[in-house]
């Protein structure tokens, strides 16, 4: 059957079309690739397209070859208008695919990041960590993106409790269904983000965890009170039961409770950096003030680590937020309070081994807050220090399969595995 040929005004009407289509999609990839207004309002309101399309950007290329094909099929292309938004949608496809190879150079970032918060730090020229993997960015793992359920293979039991919160109290246990009881497997607990007030264990760092168990590790992913139903200190008061939780029931699920590290993204990574720094702080322990709730290392992802913008690298708009929502107090009435819960006043020589990951591209929380968190922790931290900061990454790029997602979680893996051998090293050194 002959399809038949569009109208003059079908035309007119598809170029028009095209183009403002065409225009939105190259406004989106430009916006992905440097985002607009990083520490304004603009970079909160473009930062989920952008990171979307930052992180899927062959998936960007197929909605806008389709949408094109469309357009032509209807005789976008015999009017000037068409042909513009033509022009303007392959140079958005250009851009699509430099943002695409920049994703695969990722690897590349952690091997620096690697080698230069280990190297000087660990023994006699040892480098102990578990070699690079070949990131195998396989056609499957890149397409589904979002729509890979790891948490099916992994988490073969209910929901445990840690607490008496309900399901704000309850973790999930992450393993291999093959690990034996006995393995004495080293722990990663993992603390969700979502501004202290959303999120939940189900959403977040879901490659990661199935990296470290595919590879013989337990993971434990916590749920956590939110505000502003919860109060501060309730969050990190939570993180820090659990964490007690973990170092006494464990081994049960075979776990190592003397190898338990934390992770956690955005208010996940100021609660992992905070609960990292305050080793057994009894101000955040109520009730269990003598349970140990120290860790070996800790990878906080593009974490706040300041309430109070001590250095202005935070965002402006964060401290009204947090003032009516999470602390429910003014930074100026109550400064000591706010002090206290920031990741920052509690650097020091004795802290853990750090391994701090950011995007460049971070539109919610800024790269440079990170970076000052870094060179407090270098110039003050007897332990390694490794950061790496991510090229056309924004906030949150880790939460779903991506060339980003799958770098990161190898590098996490070595990290965690040099500091392992580090401890054993340590342990088993002559006093």
């Amino acid at each position: 059957m002959t399809r038949p040929t569009p109208s003059a005004g079908d035309r007119h009407r598809a170029g028009n079309r095209f183009l403002a289509v065409a225009a939105a999609g190259a406004l989106n990839t430009a916006n992905a690739r440097s985002p607009f207004g990083r520490r304004g309002r603009l970079g909160t309101v473009g930062f989920f397209p952008g990171w979307l399309t930052s992180e899927l950007p062959l998936h960007a290329i197929g909605w806008q070859v389709l949408a094109a094909l469309g357009f032509v099929r209807k005789g976008a292309l015999r009017r000037p208008a068409g042909w513009v938004g033509l022009g303007l949608s392959a140079a958005s496809w250009a851009t699509l695919i430099k943002i695409w190879r920049q994703s695969t150079e990722a690897g590349e970032v952690f091997d620096v990041a690697l080698r230069e918060g280990l190297g000087d730090e660990l023994d006699a020229g040892q480098q102990p960590m578990a070699p690079r993997e070949e990131v195998q960015l396989t056609r499957r793992r890149i397409v589904q993106g979002p729509l890979h359920n790891w948490r099916k293979a992994y988490v073969n039991g209910p929901s445990l409790s840690y607490g008496d919160a309900g399901r704000r109290n309850q973790l999930d246990i992450w393993k291999r269904p093959d690990l034996p009881l006995d393995a004495n497997a080293p722990v990663l607990v993992q603390v969700h983000g979502g501004g202290w007030v959303i999120g939940n264990k189900d959403q977040q760092a879901m490659p990661l965890m199935a990296h470290l168990a595919d590879r013989g590790w337990v993971c434990v992913s916590i749920n956590y009170r939110l505000s502003p139903r919860a109060t501060w200190p309730d969050q990190i008061i939570d993180v820090k039961r659990a964490l007690a939780w973990v170092k006494a029931n464990i081994a049960e699920h075979g776990g190592d409770p003397n190898f338990v590290c934390i992770s956690g993204g955005s208010a996940g990574g100021h609660l992992a950096s905070l609960a990292a720094l305050s080793a057994n702080e009894p101000a955040f322990q109520p009730g269990f003030e003598e349970a140990d709730t120290s860790v070996a290392a800790a990878v906080p992802f593009y974490g706040v680590y300041d309430f109070t913008n001590r250095d202005g690298t935070g965002l402006a708009s964060m401290e009204d937020m947090l003032a009516r929502l999470v602390l429910k107090s003014k930074l100026a009435d109550a400064r000591e309070v706010w002090d206290q819960a920031s990741a920052m006043s509690w650097v020091g020589p004795d802290a853990p081994p750090f391994f701090v990951i950011h995007g460049q591209n971070d539109t919610l929380v800024p790269v440079e807050q990170a970076r000052s968190f870094v060179a407090m922790l270098r110039a003050e931290s007897k332990s390694p220090v490794a950061y790496a900061e991510l090229p056309g990454a924004q906030h949150a790029f880790e939460i779903f399969d991506s060339p980003r997602t799958l770098f990161t979680a190898g590098a996490v893996h070595r990290f965690l595995e040099a500091i392992r051998v580090r401890e054993d090293q340590v342990a088993n050194t002559p006093s």
